[in-house]
């Protein structure tokens, strides 16, 4: 269930601590996000083409379908949603009157198929831009029209995404440090997380490797998330690998099936929920992170 590499790993999980089936039957679960005034987690099924609901007193329940392959999710501090779809290879949120486009589109080229997406406190929204929605089954077959696969930023208003980063081979999960100087994004075929810093005008350069993630198991760096002390979650082979501010690998969250990415949840933000293959999980953490809603 764990592996313990450091004494401080269990500064942030019991040792003891069980990992609680939630729910399972899925085809292969995603993106999952807490909804802080409706205490529920949002998560998608990429395959079965579906958002699911889940809260304590009523479980599992459809919220969209179709979703068109939807990925990753984020809110608003409005608790909208934002979705990465990947049929549509666009980036869309939550209107009284369905769901709207925020993106779809680079220099006249159609997005690859967004797939992580995060939200600053300004509202300024990042998004990864891999190539694994163009497949059939993900919200493909389709072509890919643009020669890399991109990290983007979205300013509140923008009609257009700035490119961020082009030289990713497959860049995927994204998280900010809880002072947001710090944007880490994943790369799943180089197996690595890059961090990058905030420079003076407010973007992120100076990007350097922050670790690596190779070892037994099914699974490469897919999701991610910070705790409010900036210890680093973040999927790879078999399961959740756990990283102190500084890079030292701690310990691991041991899982059987590969596992794509995970959110803080529940009322205090202490339970980590995974999304992992075809089941949801749930594990109490002693400590805790935050939903895009909280400030």
């Amino acid at each position: 269930m764990f592996e313990i590499l450091d004494p401080d790993f269990t500064e942030l999980i019991d040792q003891n601590a069980k990992i609680e089936l939630v729910a399972d039957g899925f085809e292969f679960t995603e993106g999952p996000v807490w909804h802080t005034q409706d205490n529920c987690l949002y998560f998608s099924d990429i395959p079965s083409d579906t958002i699911y609901r889940f809260d304590n007193s009523v479980g599992v329940s459809t919220f969209r379908n179709p979703s068109h392959f939807s990925n990753g999710l984020t809110l608003d501090q409005q608790g909208r949603l934002i979705v990465c779809e990947h049929r549509s290879r666009s980036l869309t949120i939550q209107t009284e009157g369905g769901f709207h486009t925020l993106a779809d589109c680079f220099n006249g080229k159609k997005l690859n198929s967004p797939n992580d997406v995060i939200i600053a406190r300004d509202g300024t929204i990042y998004f990864s831009d891999p190539i694994y929605g163009l497949q059939a089954g993900l919200g493909g077959p389709a072509v890919q029209e643009l020669s890399f696969q991109g990290v983007y930023m979205l300013k509140p208003g923008a009609s257009q995404p700035e490119l961020l980063f082009g030289d990713f081979e497959r860049p995927n999960g994204l998280a900010l440090s809880d002072d947001e100087n710090l944007l880490f994004v994943n790369d799943t075929v180089r197996q690595h997380i890059r961090v990058f810093t905030k420079d003076s005008h407010g973007r992120y350069s100076n990007g350097t490797i922050f670790a690596e993630l190779f070892g037994d198991g099914v699974g490469r760096p897919d999701g991610m998330k910070l705790d409010t002390v900036g210890n680093v979650f973040c999927t790879g082979p078999g399961g959740i690998w756990v990283f102190s501010p500084s890079a030292k690998l701690l310990g691991k969250i041991l899982l059987p099936q590969k596992t794509a990415n995970l959110a803080w949840g529940d009322t205090d933000r202490s339970s980590l929920y995974i999304t992992s293959s075809s089941t949801l999980y749930r594990l109490r953490c002693k400590t805790s992170g935050k939903s895009p809603m909280d400030s």
